[in-house]
Protein backbone atom coordinates (compact mmCIF):
# COMPACT_ATOMS: atom_id res chain seq x y z
CA UNK A 1 0.00 0.00 0.00
CA UNK A 2 1.16 3.48 -0.07
CA UNK A 3 1.44 6.76 2.51
CA UNK A 4 -1.12 9.27 2.41
CA UNK A 5 -4.94 9.87 1.83
CA UNK A 6 -6.69 7.67 -0.86
CA UNK A 7 -9.51 5.18 -1.23
CA UNK A 8 -8.91 1.33 -2.23
CA UNK A 9 -11.28 -0.91 -2.75
CA UNK A 10 -11.44 -4.57 -3.09
CA UNK A 11 -13.62 -7.37 -4.11
CA UNK A 12 -14.44 -11.25 -3.24
CA UNK A 13 -16.93 -13.55 -4.84
CA UNK A 14 -18.73 -16.20 -2.94
CA UNK A 15 -18.37 -20.29 -3.43
CA UNK A 16 -21.38 -20.24 -6.16
CA UNK A 17 -20.07 -17.63 -8.29
CA UNK A 18 -19.47 -19.57 -11.63
CA UNK A 19 -15.52 -19.20 -11.37
CA UNK A 20 -15.20 -20.54 -7.79
CA UNK A 21 -17.35 -23.70 -8.26
CA UNK A 22 -14.73 -24.03 -11.00
CA UNK A 23 -12.24 -23.61 -8.72
CA UNK A 24 -13.94 -25.69 -5.97
CA UNK A 25 -14.07 -29.00 -8.27
CA UNK A 26 -10.58 -28.45 -9.58
CA UNK A 27 -9.07 -28.13 -6.21
CA UNK A 28 -11.08 -31.08 -4.89
CA UNK A 29 -10.24 -33.25 -7.81
CA UNK A 30 -6.59 -32.18 -6.69
CA UNK A 31 -7.30 -33.74 -2.94
CA UNK A 32 -8.69 -36.76 -4.97
CA UNK A 33 -5.49 -37.47 -6.55
CA UNK A 34 -3.19 -36.56 -2.96
CA UNK A 35 -5.62 -39.09 -0.96
CA UNK A 36 -5.00 -41.67 -3.19
CA UNK A 37 -0.64 -41.05 -3.64
CA UNK A 38 0.53 -38.37 -1.84
CA UNK A 39 3.36 -38.14 -4.99
CA UNK A 40 0.26 -37.43 -7.60
CA UNK A 41 0.12 -34.72 -10.32
CA UNK A 42 -3.01 -32.98 -10.75
CA UNK A 43 -3.28 -30.12 -13.35
CA UNK A 44 -6.97 -30.12 -13.91
CA UNK A 45 -9.04 -27.03 -15.38
CA UNK A 46 -13.08 -27.20 -14.87
CA UNK A 47 -15.83 -25.43 -16.81
CA UNK A 48 -19.01 -24.36 -16.19
CA UNK A 49 -22.18 -23.41 -18.00
CA UNK A 50 -25.96 -23.79 -18.01
CA UNK A 51 -25.87 -27.53 -16.95
CA UNK A 52 -22.51 -28.58 -17.79
CA UNK A 53 -19.33 -29.40 -16.12
CA UNK A 54 -16.38 -29.98 -18.49
CA UNK A 55 -13.40 -31.55 -16.74
CA UNK A 56 -9.89 -31.24 -18.71
CA UNK A 57 -6.07 -31.62 -17.70
CA UNK A 58 -3.66 -34.15 -16.69
CA UNK A 59 -2.74 -35.84 -13.99
CA UNK A 60 -0.25 -38.66 -12.74
CA UNK A 61 -0.92 -40.70 -9.77
CA UNK A 62 0.00 -44.54 -8.52
CA UNK A 63 -3.89 -45.86 -7.89
CA UNK A 64 -6.23 -45.43 -10.74
CA UNK A 65 -8.80 -42.87 -10.70
CA UNK A 66 -11.52 -43.26 -12.96
CA UNK A 67 -13.56 -40.77 -14.60
CA UNK A 68 -16.63 -42.15 -13.20
CA UNK A 69 -14.68 -41.04 -10.35
CA UNK A 70 -13.91 -37.40 -11.24
CA UNK A 71 -17.42 -37.17 -12.11
CA UNK A 72 -18.58 -37.73 -8.76
CA UNK A 73 -15.98 -35.34 -6.96
CA UNK A 74 -17.60 -32.69 -9.42
CA UNK A 75 -21.15 -33.54 -8.73
CA UNK A 76 -20.44 -34.08 -5.11
CA UNK A 77 -18.63 -30.16 -4.64
CA UNK A 78 -21.41 -28.67 -6.80
CA UNK A 79 -23.84 -30.23 -4.04
CA UNK A 80 -21.83 -28.97 -1.20
CA UNK A 81 -22.03 -25.40 -2.58
CA UNK A 82 -25.80 -25.84 -2.89
CA UNK A 83 -27.06 -25.46 -6.61
CA UNK A 84 -29.61 -27.53 -7.28
CA UNK A 85 -31.58 -24.99 -9.54
CA UNK A 86 -33.55 -26.41 -12.70
CA UNK A 87 -30.19 -24.70 -14.85
CA UNK A 88 -27.63 -25.89 -12.76
CA UNK A 89 -27.90 -29.01 -10.61
CA UNK A 90 -25.25 -31.11 -9.09
CA UNK A 91 -27.56 -34.37 -10.27
CA UNK A 92 -29.22 -33.18 -13.30
CA UNK A 93 -26.04 -31.46 -15.31
CA UNK A 94 -23.91 -33.30 -18.15
CA UNK A 95 -20.44 -33.85 -17.09
CA UNK A 96 -17.64 -34.26 -19.37
CA UNK A 97 -14.07 -35.79 -17.99
CA UNK A 98 -11.12 -35.03 -20.60
CA UNK A 99 -7.84 -35.77 -18.43
CA UNK A 100 -5.16 -37.59 -19.48
CA UNK A 101 -1.53 -38.12 -18.49
CA UNK A 102 0.38 -35.90 -17.38
CA UNK A 103 3.44 -35.13 -20.12
CA UNK A 104 6.65 -37.19 -20.15
CA UNK A 105 8.22 -33.64 -20.97
CA UNK A 106 7.32 -31.83 -18.01
CA UNK A 107 7.42 -34.74 -15.60
CA UNK A 108 11.32 -35.58 -16.60
CA UNK A 109 11.58 -31.45 -15.33
CA UNK A 110 10.00 -31.88 -12.22
CA UNK A 111 10.87 -35.70 -11.12
CA UNK A 112 14.27 -35.91 -9.05
CA UNK A 113 16.42 -38.79 -10.51
CA UNK A 114 20.14 -39.22 -9.84
CA UNK A 115 22.00 -36.03 -8.49
CA UNK A 116 19.11 -33.95 -9.75
CA UNK A 117 17.01 -32.59 -7.06
CA UNK A 118 12.53 -32.31 -8.01
CA UNK A 119 12.69 -29.26 -10.69
CA UNK A 120 9.61 -26.52 -10.33
CA UNK A 121 7.02 -27.47 -12.33
CA UNK A 122 7.09 -24.17 -14.70
CA UNK A 123 8.71 -20.98 -15.08
CA UNK A 124 7.38 -17.97 -13.63
CA UNK A 125 7.22 -15.07 -10.39
CA UNK A 126 5.29 -15.69 -7.29
CA UNK A 127 4.85 -13.08 -4.70
CA UNK A 128 3.78 -12.91 -0.77
CA UNK A 129 2.61 -10.58 1.15
CA UNK A 130 1.97 -8.94 4.62
CA UNK A 131 1.12 -5.97 6.54
CA UNK A 132 -0.77 -4.67 9.56
CA UNK A 133 -4.29 -3.75 8.38
CA UNK A 134 -5.85 -6.59 9.93
CA UNK A 135 -4.94 -9.44 12.87
CA UNK A 136 -4.60 -11.91 10.31
CA UNK A 137 -1.76 -9.40 9.15
CA UNK A 138 -3.55 -9.03 5.42
CA UNK A 139 -5.25 -5.98 3.70
CA UNK A 140 -8.64 -4.99 5.55
CA UNK A 141 -10.12 -4.25 1.98
CA UNK A 142 -9.84 -7.86 0.92
CA UNK A 143 -9.99 -9.35 4.10
CA UNK A 144 -13.82 -7.41 5.25
CA UNK A 145 -15.12 -8.25 1.84
CA UNK A 146 -14.08 -11.87 2.02
CA UNK A 147 -15.83 -11.63 5.70
CA UNK A 148 -18.68 -10.49 4.11
CA UNK A 149 -19.83 -13.52 1.77
CA UNK A 150 -18.00 -16.32 4.24
CA UNK A 151 -20.57 -15.59 6.96
CA UNK A 152 -23.23 -15.28 4.60
CA UNK A 153 -22.60 -18.42 3.22
CA UNK A 154 -22.15 -20.22 6.89
CA UNK A 155 -25.80 -18.91 6.95
CA UNK A 156 -26.87 -19.83 4.00
CA UNK A 157 -25.82 -22.96 4.61
CA UNK A 158 -27.28 -23.16 8.31
CA UNK A 159 -30.30 -22.53 6.82
CA UNK A 160 -30.94 -18.52 8.08
CA UNK A 161 -30.95 -17.10 4.85
CA UNK A 162 -34.07 -18.28 3.03
CA UNK A 163 -34.50 -16.84 -0.54
CA UNK A 164 -30.46 -16.06 -0.89
CA UNK A 165 -28.54 -18.20 -3.53
CA UNK A 166 -24.85 -19.49 -3.56
CA UNK A 167 -23.90 -16.80 -6.25
CA UNK A 168 -22.40 -13.27 -4.21
CA UNK A 169 -19.85 -10.64 -4.86
CA UNK A 170 -19.24 -7.65 -2.53
CA UNK A 171 -16.72 -5.23 -2.89
CA UNK A 172 -15.28 -2.94 0.00
CA UNK A 173 -13.84 0.52 -0.37
CA UNK A 174 -12.00 1.56 2.67
CA UNK A 175 -10.96 5.18 3.43
CA UNK A 176 -7.01 5.60 4.55
CA UNK A 177 -5.59 8.20 6.41
CA UNK A 178 -1.92 8.29 6.83
CA UNK A 179 -1.87 5.21 5.12
CA UNK A 180 -4.33 3.42 7.20
CA UNK A 181 -7.40 2.40 7.33
CA UNK A 182 -9.83 4.81 8.87
CA UNK A 183 -13.52 3.36 7.55
CA UNK A 184 -15.70 2.88 4.68
CA UNK A 185 -16.52 4.67 2.18
CA UNK A 186 -18.88 2.46 0.21
CA UNK A 187 -19.53 -1.49 0.25
CA UNK A 188 -21.32 -3.22 -2.44
CA UNK A 189 -22.78 -6.62 -2.07
CA UNK A 190 -24.86 -8.58 -5.05
CA UNK A 191 -26.25 -11.39 -4.08
CA UNK A 192 -29.03 -14.29 -5.93
CA UNK A 193 -32.03 -14.18 -4.59
CA UNK A 194 -35.58 -16.00 -5.07
CA UNK A 195 -38.17 -14.03 -6.90
CA UNK A 196 -40.40 -12.86 -4.30
CA UNK A 197 -37.67 -11.13 -2.25
CA UNK A 198 -36.99 -7.47 -3.02
CA UNK A 199 -34.04 -5.51 -3.58
CA UNK A 200 -35.21 -3.97 -0.38
CA UNK A 201 -35.56 -7.23 1.35
CA UNK A 202 -32.01 -8.30 0.36
CA UNK A 203 -30.48 -5.14 1.26
CA UNK A 204 -32.00 -5.88 5.17
CA UNK A 205 -30.94 -9.67 4.72
CA UNK A 206 -27.23 -8.36 3.71
CA UNK A 207 -26.55 -5.11 6.50
CA UNK A 208 -26.28 -7.50 9.40
CA UNK A 209 -23.09 -8.97 8.22
CA UNK A 210 -21.73 -5.94 7.10
CA UNK A 211 -22.15 -4.36 10.20
CA UNK A 212 -20.95 -7.74 11.87
CA UNK A 213 -17.53 -7.28 9.95
CA UNK A 214 -16.81 -3.84 10.00
CA UNK A 215 -15.30 -2.56 12.97
CA UNK A 216 -17.61 -0.03 14.98
CA UNK A 217 -18.27 2.96 13.51
CA UNK A 218 -16.86 2.04 10.00
CA UNK A 219 -20.35 1.66 8.06
CA UNK A 220 -20.73 3.72 5.23
CA UNK A 221 -23.02 6.52 4.24
CA UNK A 222 -26.06 5.07 3.83
CA UNK A 223 -26.41 6.45 0.68
CA UNK A 224 -22.77 4.47 -0.68
CA UNK A 225 -24.31 1.37 0.43
CA UNK A 226 -25.10 -0.81 -2.69
CA UNK A 227 -26.98 -4.47 -2.38
CA UNK A 228 -27.84 -5.95 -6.09
CA UNK A 229 -27.95 -1.99 -7.43
CA UNK A 230 -29.15 -3.43 -10.80
CA UNK A 231 -32.45 -4.55 -8.46
CA UNK A 232 -32.91 -7.72 -9.20
CA UNK A 233 -30.53 -11.04 -9.34
CA UNK A 234 -32.51 -14.41 -9.95
CA UNK A 235 -30.91 -15.60 -12.28
CA UNK A 236 -27.39 -15.86 -11.05
CA UNK A 237 -24.34 -18.70 -11.34
CA UNK A 238 -23.63 -20.99 -14.16
CA UNK A 239 -27.21 -20.14 -15.96
CA UNK A 240 -26.58 -16.81 -15.82
CA UNK A 241 -22.37 -16.67 -16.67
CA UNK A 242 -19.82 -19.11 -17.79
CA UNK A 243 -17.67 -20.07 -15.24
CA UNK A 244 -13.42 -20.86 -15.74
CA UNK A 245 -11.19 -22.59 -12.93
CA UNK A 246 -8.06 -19.73 -12.20
CA UNK A 247 -10.16 -16.59 -13.22
CA UNK A 248 -10.24 -15.07 -9.95
CA UNK A 249 -6.38 -14.82 -8.73
CA UNK A 250 -6.36 -11.24 -7.55
CA UNK A 251 -9.56 -12.27 -5.05
CA UNK A 252 -7.63 -15.35 -4.25
CA UNK A 253 -4.79 -13.17 -3.28
CA UNK A 254 -4.92 -9.80 -1.64
CA UNK A 255 -7.01 -7.90 -3.42
CA UNK A 256 -4.69 -5.94 -5.63
CA UNK A 257 -3.19 -4.57 -2.35
CA UNK A 258 0.18 -6.12 -3.45
CA UNK A 259 1.13 -7.82 -6.84
CA UNK A 260 0.71 -11.21 -8.70
CA UNK A 261 3.01 -13.24 -10.60
CA UNK A 262 0.15 -13.96 -12.59
CA UNK A 263 -0.57 -17.51 -12.49
CA UNK A 264 -3.55 -19.13 -10.90
CA UNK A 265 -3.31 -21.64 -7.99
CA UNK A 266 -6.30 -23.88 -7.84
CA UNK A 267 -6.40 -27.27 -9.80
CA UNK A 268 -2.44 -27.89 -9.03
CA UNK A 269 -0.90 -30.05 -6.64
CA UNK A 270 1.59 -28.74 -5.06
CA UNK A 271 4.97 -29.29 -6.90
CA UNK A 272 3.50 -26.05 -9.38
CA UNK A 273 5.13 -23.38 -8.26
CA UNK A 274 2.37 -21.45 -8.53
CA UNK A 275 0.43 -22.77 -6.02
CA UNK A 276 3.17 -23.91 -3.93
CA UNK A 277 5.33 -21.29 -3.97
CA UNK A 278 3.10 -18.59 -3.95
CA UNK A 279 2.16 -20.02 -0.13
CA UNK A 280 5.85 -20.41 0.89
CA UNK A 281 6.31 -16.13 0.41
CA UNK A 282 3.23 -15.71 2.07
CA UNK A 283 4.50 -17.72 5.23
CA UNK A 284 7.58 -15.96 5.10
CA UNK A 285 6.17 -12.69 4.76
CA UNK A 286 3.27 -13.10 7.52
CA UNK A 287 6.29 -14.36 10.02
CA UNK A 288 8.07 -11.29 9.18
CA UNK A 289 5.75 -8.98 9.98
CA UNK A 290 4.47 -11.16 12.80
CA UNK A 291 8.12 -11.24 14.23
CA UNK A 292 8.18 -7.16 14.14
CA UNK A 293 10.31 -6.86 11.63
CA UNK A 294 8.62 -4.56 9.64
CA UNK A 295 4.95 -3.36 9.34
CA UNK A 296 4.46 -4.65 5.61
CA UNK A 297 6.51 -7.11 3.87
CA UNK A 298 6.07 -8.14 -0.33
CA UNK A 299 8.65 -10.84 -1.09
CA UNK A 300 9.08 -12.22 -4.54
CA UNK A 301 10.71 -15.62 -5.83
CA UNK A 302 10.94 -16.69 -9.25
CA UNK A 303 11.95 -20.46 -10.74
CA UNK A 304 12.96 -21.86 -13.90
CA UNK A 305 11.24 -25.81 -14.99
CA UNK A 306 13.08 -28.43 -13.89
CA UNK A 307 15.03 -26.34 -11.93
CA UNK A 308 15.35 -26.67 -7.72
CA UNK A 309 16.99 -23.40 -6.73
CA UNK A 310 15.12 -19.99 -7.09
CA UNK A 311 16.15 -18.06 -9.60
CA UNK A 312 15.67 -15.00 -7.56
CA UNK A 313 14.18 -14.10 -3.75
CA UNK A 314 13.78 -10.07 -2.85
CA UNK A 315 12.06 -8.91 0.07
CA UNK A 316 10.40 -5.48 0.07
CA UNK A 317 9.24 -3.79 3.18
CA UNK A 318 8.43 -0.63 1.51
CA UNK A 319 10.67 1.48 4.35
CA UNK A 320 8.88 -0.71 7.19
CA UNK A 321 11.98 -2.70 8.11
CA UNK A 322 13.48 -2.44 11.35
CA UNK A 323 16.67 -4.70 10.03
CA UNK A 324 18.88 -4.81 7.28
CA UNK A 325 16.80 -6.46 4.33
CA UNK A 326 19.51 -7.91 2.38
CA UNK A 327 20.23 -9.94 5.92
CA UNK A 328 16.72 -10.37 6.37
CA UNK A 329 16.35 -12.27 3.00
CA UNK A 330 20.02 -14.10 3.70
CA UNK A 331 18.27 -15.38 7.14
CA UNK A 332 14.98 -16.37 5.88
CA UNK A 333 15.84 -18.39 3.12
CA UNK A 334 18.60 -19.91 5.88
CA UNK A 335 15.35 -20.94 7.53
CA UNK A 336 13.36 -21.85 4.64
CA UNK A 337 14.17 -23.99 1.84
CA UNK A 338 12.51 -22.29 -1.10
CA UNK A 339 13.20 -25.40 -3.34
CA UNK A 340 10.12 -26.59 -4.88
CA UNK A 341 10.87 -30.28 -2.49
CA UNK A 342 11.69 -27.78 0.22
CA UNK A 343 8.94 -25.75 0.26
CA UNK A 344 6.28 -29.14 0.13
CA UNK A 345 8.00 -30.76 2.89
CA UNK A 346 8.79 -27.53 4.96
CA UNK A 347 4.47 -26.60 4.49
CA UNK A 348 3.42 -30.35 4.46
CA UNK A 349 1.93 -29.45 0.87
CA UNK A 350 1.64 -33.12 -0.23
CA UNK A 351 -1.82 -33.55 1.40
CA UNK A 352 -5.51 -33.49 0.59
CA UNK A 353 -6.07 -29.95 1.53
CA UNK A 354 -7.04 -28.06 -1.14
CA UNK A 355 -10.81 -28.06 -1.37
CA UNK A 356 -11.48 -25.28 1.45
CA UNK A 357 -9.13 -23.26 -0.05
CA UNK A 358 -11.31 -22.08 -3.64
CA UNK A 359 -13.12 -19.76 -2.00
CA UNK A 360 -12.76 -16.18 0.44
CA UNK A 361 -9.05 -16.37 -0.02
CA UNK A 362 -6.13 -18.37 0.03
CA UNK A 363 -4.30 -15.98 2.70
CA UNK A 364 -5.80 -14.78 5.65
CA UNK A 365 -6.90 -17.91 6.92
CA UNK A 366 -6.61 -19.67 10.64
CA UNK A 367 -4.30 -23.10 10.21
CA UNK A 368 -6.70 -26.50 10.40
CA UNK A 369 -5.35 -29.15 12.92
CA UNK A 370 -5.19 -31.55 9.69
CA UNK A 371 -2.19 -29.21 8.15
CA UNK A 372 -4.88 -26.98 6.34
CA UNK A 373 -3.36 -23.60 5.55
CA UNK A 374 -0.23 -24.35 6.85
CA UNK A 375 1.53 -21.49 5.30
CA UNK A 376 -0.72 -19.12 7.40
CA UNK A 377 1.36 -20.36 10.83
CA UNK A 378 3.47 -17.62 12.74
CA UNK A 379 6.13 -20.57 14.03
CA UNK A 380 9.18 -18.67 12.75
CA UNK A 381 8.61 -15.38 14.80
CA UNK A 382 10.60 -16.39 17.78
CA UNK A 383 13.57 -17.82 15.61
CA UNK A 384 13.56 -14.35 13.07
CA UNK A 385 13.25 -12.46 16.87
CA UNK A 386 16.36 -14.44 18.00
CA UNK A 387 18.23 -14.27 14.83
CA UNK A 388 17.98 -10.23 14.85
CA UNK A 389 18.30 -9.84 18.76
CA UNK A 390 14.48 -8.81 18.83
CA UNK A 391 12.39 -9.41 22.31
Amino acid sequence: MQNGNYLFTSESVSEGHPDKICDRVSDAVVDTYLAADPNARSGVETLVTTNLIVLAGESRCAKNISNDQLEEVARAAVKDIGYDQDNFHWEKSEVQVHVHLQSVDIAQGVDAAGNKDEGAGDQGLMFGYACRETDMLMPAPIQYSHDILRRMADARHGGKLPGIGPDSKSQVTLRYVDGKPAGAASVVVSSQHAEELSQDDVREMVRPFVLDVLPEGWMCPENEFYVNPTGRFVIGGPDSDAGLTGRKIIVDTYGGAAPHGGGAFSGKDPTKVDRSAAYAARYVAKNVVAAGLADECTIQVAYAIGVSKPLSVLINTNGTAQVDEIKLSETVQEMVDLSPRGIREHLQLSRPIYARTAAYGHFGREPDADGGFSWERTDLVDDLKSAFGVR
